[in-house]
């Protein structure tokens, strides 16, 4: 057993033994966006044919379980709704932030604890604006109100929150909406980059991605890009942290791009994501490690984005995430080349394609396409690059060419991954804790019982 294993199994151990009487001082909730549990267990599948002896961290938690996540309105939650719930234990409908259903402001349990002493951050690699990370600070009746949510957040007081870039610093008509200086009143330093953050001595930061690199994906799978990964931002956030509140804080890490990933139906970004996600939540178990009878831990996520299956009706009764191992680029990225290449003068044949996806996928060598897909790729790229034609796949956050559709659904078929839809679904999401009365986040639970039951644990209930 190697030395990982045995810290694990110790701390496993002492989770589930040990009775803690005392508040946590430390607790950390984890948010993988869009990571329902099929999500969860093809990444697992994929640590173990990598020949990984040890589960992915969150499956080794103590206390596991299955939320439910329908909104007010619907089966099927939106970001808003169940990022709302996870953060206040209130349901909403669709769109709404920091709102219950009747539009009356709800306190997230993140404001609960700032009252009482706790230091607050608040993290995502996607925009810090957006829905999960806004419903930690902020209350509007859309996600769309942008410039609302960015002035909320320079007024909410905490510690740290950081994300890719805030969308409402200008208007529809291209106009300063005062987020900045709402910022500067309240003694917020707006931030770029990490090394920016290390180095203020504000107690209260806000870090955007650098000018380089808002515009880039912040996928794992892209990381060749220079993109500031969740792992990063996590460290940044837990060490301000620690200078400016040591005593006692709260702690949200969302991984945003397993939720874009999943819109894109891209299985392979989908896995890689939830991999730096669960290197994230490796360095908060490692300060758990250090201060386990003070530390609480949940892990959840807040809908199933894509209905991901493992195993499809291409490749029955088999699944060979492996093969991942040969993309070099997302969906989303692959999508920006072609647009590219087809803005460019340059004429491209079948065989320069050919040639960038044995490059970028894989295809022909590593990943067996067979011939008759060979000659529906080709179809397609003829298509898209000489009659200049075909149908657009359209998601939430992308439009795809009908060749990059193409190309991914021969890779996902390859794999054996299976998708239902481009949104979300009704089905379950996980839930793994550890530390202080982790085991009340065990079984079948509702998503807003999570923030009541952390509440419950600092409050002694």
């Amino acid at each position: 057993m190697n030395l990982k294993s045995i810290l694990v199994s110790a701390a496993l151990s002492l989770a589930t033994t040990s009775a803690v009487a005392d508040a946590p001082r430390y607790i950390f909730y984890f948010i993988g966006d869009g990571m329902g549990v099929p999500h969860t267990l093809a990444a697992q599948t994929y640590n173990r044919l990598k020949g990984n002896d040890t589960p992915l961290l969150m499956m080794q938690f103590p206390a596991i379980g299955n939320a439910t996540t329908y909104s007010a309105t619907r089966p099927v939650t939106d970001s808003a709704a169940a990022g709302t719930a996870l953060a206040t234990g209130h349901k909403t409908k669709n769109s709404m932030i920091g709102m219950d259903a009747d539009t009356v402001s709800v306190t997230s349990i993140a404001k609960r604890l700032q009252e009482k002493g706790y230091g607050i951050g608040i993290t995502t690699n996607v925009c810090p604006d957006d829905a999960t990370p806004g419903a930690f600070y902020a209350h509007v009746p859309n996600r769309g109100m942008h410039a609302q949510i960015g002035k909320q957040a320079a007024e909410c007081g905490y510690e740290f929150i950081a994300g890719s870039y805030l969308r409402g610093l200008k208007d529809k008509d291209g106009k300063d909406t005062g987020i900045l200086d709402a910022f500067k009143k309240n003694n917020v330093d707006y931030l770029k980059g990490i090394d920016e953050a290390r180095a203020s001595k504000s107690k209260k930061v806000f870090m955007v991605f650098p000018d380089s690199i808002v515009s880039k994906p912040a996928y794992a799978i892209d990381s060749v890009n220079g993109g500031i990964l969740l792992p990063d931002i996590t460290q940044a956030c837990l060490d301000h942290l620690m200078k400016w509140s040591p005593d006692k804080f709260f702690m949200m890490v969302e991984g945003g791009d397993i939720d874009h990933a999943a819109h894109s139906q891209d299985g392979g970004t989908v896995i890689k994501d939830i991999i730096s996600f669960n290197e994230a939540l490796e360095i908060a178990y490692k300060f758990y490690l250090q201060h386990p009878d003070e530390t609480l831990i949940v892990v959840t996520a807040d809908h199933d984005t894509g209905g991901l299956s493992i195993g499809n009706s291409f490749l029955s009764y088999d699944f060979r995430p492996l093969y991942i191992d040969s993309q070099r680029i997302s969906k989303d990225g692959f999508n920006d080349l072609l647009k590219a290449m087809l803005r460019s003068r340059r004429i491209y044949r079948w065989d320069d394609m050919k040639e960038l996806l044995t490059e970028k996928l894989g295809f022909w060598t590593a990943v067996p396409v067979n011939e008759k897909q060979t000659e529906m790729l080709k179809e397609k790229f003829e298509q898209t690059f000489e009659q200049r034609s075909g149908d657009e796949q359209k998601t939430l956050y992308n439009n795809f060419s009908g060749f990059t559709t193409a190309v991914f659904k021969v890779f996902n078929d390859i794999c054996g991954i299976g998708w239902t839809t481009t949104g979300h679904t009704g089905g379950y999401t996980p839930v793994y804790a550890i530390g202080v009365d982790c085991q009340d986040f065990s079984g079948i639970i509702d998503n807003t019982s999570i923030p009541q039951r952390i509440m419950d644990i600092v409050e002694g209930k």
